[in-house]
């Protein structure tokens, strides 16, 4: 087994232990208004095998506005405007729309920039201190949501540096951050979107 899968296989495990993890992100929420990262996405099916690899940059305004630039394996992007989630795929030139209170349940980017979107919608339990990391576990309270859980992993200095995340199909979503910025000053024009001439928009 993978030093990744064993990482996944651990902390999935439904173990209680007395952790910050929670106050952590209470306070990750209260005091970051802007951050920026760049973050290394590996998705994993059911058996734990690797899917996919990809990476990037993300970051988020709050409230409800992010944007998720994905330069490997192909270039893709998230924008959040407070309103409304776009999902560009460049290669396809076709975007998809969605309002963005039905997207908070299926994208990590919109439950970031959430003001308390995760304890809103969310069921919230601490689990065991890993590698000198608090992680807590996040059960969506709708049916309809993409994931079945969500687990968040802080530093001992209250930043969060990890995310795993499983969906409907039994697969999993490892989201690593590095470089991290809280607070960064960050243009508005980051938050909108535009379709590009000629693409293929799809809402809902």
């Amino acid at each position: 087994m993978t030093r990744l899968s064993l990482f996944l296989l651990l902390c999935l495990l439904p173990l209680v232990a007395q952790a910050a993890a929670i106050e952590s992100l209470r306070t990750f929420v209260q005091r970051t208004h802007t951050f920026k990262a760049v973050f290394a996405q590996t998705l994993l099916d059911k058996n734990l095998q690797i899917v996919q690899e990809a990476s990037g940059v993300m970051m988020f305004e709050r409230p409800g506005k992010f944007r998720w630039t994905y330069d490997k394996p192909y270039q893709q992007l998230i924008v959040g405007d407070g309103a409304k989630v776009w999902f560009y795929d460049q290669d396809l030139n076709q975007v998809t729309v969605r309002q963005l209170d039905l997207a908070i349940g299926s994208s990590p980017a919109a439950l970031l920039a959430g003001s308390s979107t995760i304890e809103r919608n969310f069921e919230l339990k601490e689990i065991e201190v890993q590698d000198e990391m608090e992680w807590l576990e996040a059960i969506p309270k709708a049916k309809e949501s993409t994931f079945e859980l969500i687990r968040m992993g802080f530093s001992r200095k209250g930043e969060l540096r990890e995310m795993v995340l499983r969906d409907n199909f039994g697969q999993f979503t490892l989201l690593v951050f590095t470089d991290l910025a809280a607070n960064p000053v960050l243009a508005p024009d980051l938050f909108q979107f535009s379709p590009p001439e000629g693409a293929d928009v799809i809402s809902d």
